[in-house]
């Protein structure tokens, strides 16, 4: 192997130099001496911080983002309603549904953008949906936004915003997460903003604010003398302080990595140019992409796993997938009675989509090798 192979191009990797290990190894000995690692001042801070950077009133740390989507779904009181959920998605978007007592409908995805198809939106929204649940996939904000918001204001549907995967991406110049009435983040390890596990709640309601903060203790009302007193049933959702500051130094960095995120993208469109068989996920007028991962569409004659797994055995490249398997179609969806041609694009689609790696410490010859890598592999076999 050269000394260019041996290099592993990854998928993922938190955005930290030496500067920020020992800011974070100095906030950690703060948090220890103050001998309060749970709802302290570091996890006060990460939420204004946060909520400030979105554009919403409030924030409310919790400890994954499946933690956040229940929250917010119970908020919204989605007990024996119906959720509209993308059928490309993680499968913790329809099981929160169900944990919340509710029922999800998988909505089919839009082949260009990856996110929902506003004509089968329209075909399954009924008057038993209580919630759409966007989803603002690999980095890309919802580019139907405008056209969803006003479906479901006509027929009084919540909106609710997963945005795990666009932390800083915009509509309109407005960030994900500001949209509906609660926005759902991920930091989980593998995010553009990683703090190993842990996620957030943003909005601009106080009465989401108040229930989540309860919600995240147990159903405890919170504040001084009051922390053991219960109005509510609730969970063990809360964020360590520990979490909280690794958040704050990966916040502060955020713009940055975005830049170089945005930067990669376009050394991926210049480069994939020449090659004939891979279709680059097209860019939106009026929703910016911040690049969790690159996505990109073989052509039908292309065996996907065949370069996924050339690209990691001989080029020691991360070459991935969103998600392998759409969620109507995992067996635990299969045995609550869902089947193959729900969602008729994405099933289709899915199993020729390939996502290329996107990482803070990539460059420019880092991208052409990856390009380069799939030419050989693609375009000569």
């Amino acid at each position: 192997m050269t000394s260019r192979e041996s290099k592993k191009i990854a998928n993922a990797a938190p955005f930290f130099d030496e500067t920020d290990i020992d800011k974070v190894v100095e906030d950690v000995r703060q948090i220890l001496r103050s001998k309060k690692l749970v709802l302290g001042s570091y996890t006060k801070k990460f939420e204004e911080q946060f909520s400030k950077y979105i554009g919403t009133k409030y924030g409310v740390a919790v400890n994954s983002a499946t933690a956040a989507l229940e929250i917010v779904l119970k908020y919204c009181n989605v007990e024996n309603s119906e959720v509209i959920v993308p059928a490309n998605t993680f499968i913790a978007c329809p099981n929160t549904v169900i944990y919340a007592g509710g029922k999800p409908v998988f909505v089919d995805m839009s082949k260009d953008s990856f996110c929902m198809d506003v004509d089968d939106l329209k075909r399954k929204i009924s008057s038993k949906t209580k919630v759409v649940m966007l989803v603002h996939l690999g980095g890309l904000a919802e580019p139907a936004m405008e056209e969803i918001k006003e479906i479901c204001e006509k027929k009084g549907v919540i909106i609710m915003e997963d945005g795990s995967h666009a932390h800083g991406a915009t509509y309109r110049g407005r960030k994900v997460g500001s949209f509906g009435v609660g926005g759902c983040f991920s930091f989980f390890a593998t995010k553009i903003l990683p703090t190993g596990t842990g996620g957030m709640i943003t909005t601009d309601d106080p009465s989401l604010q108040e229930f989540a903060e309860a919600y995240r203790h147990q159903g405890g009302l919170g504040g001084e003398g009051k922390i053991e007193v219960f109005n509510q049933f609730g969970y063990d959702s809360m964020m360590s302080e520990v979490t909280a500051a690794i958040g704050i130094n990966q916040l502060s960095k955020l713009d940055e990595q975005i830049k170089i995120r945005i930067r990669i993208a376009e050394w991926y469109r210049k480069g994939l140019k020449r090659l004939s068989k891979v279709r680059p996920i097209p860019t939106f007028e009026n929703s910016t992409n911040v690049y969790w991962r690159f996505i990109t569409t073989l052509d039908e004659k292309i065996d996907r796993d065949m370069v996924r797994s050339t690209l990691r055995d001989k080029y020691n490249i991360d070459g991935g997938m969103l998600y392998p398997n759409l969620c109507h179609l995992q067996p635990i969806y299969r045995n609550l009675g869902h089947a193959e041609g729900e969602c008729p694009v994405a099933e289709k689609i899915i199993k020729h989509q390939l996502t290329l790696p996107v990482n803070p410490y990539m460059n420019e010859d880092d991208v052409q090798y990856v390009v380069d890598s799939l030419y050989n592999i693609i375009e000569t076999s």
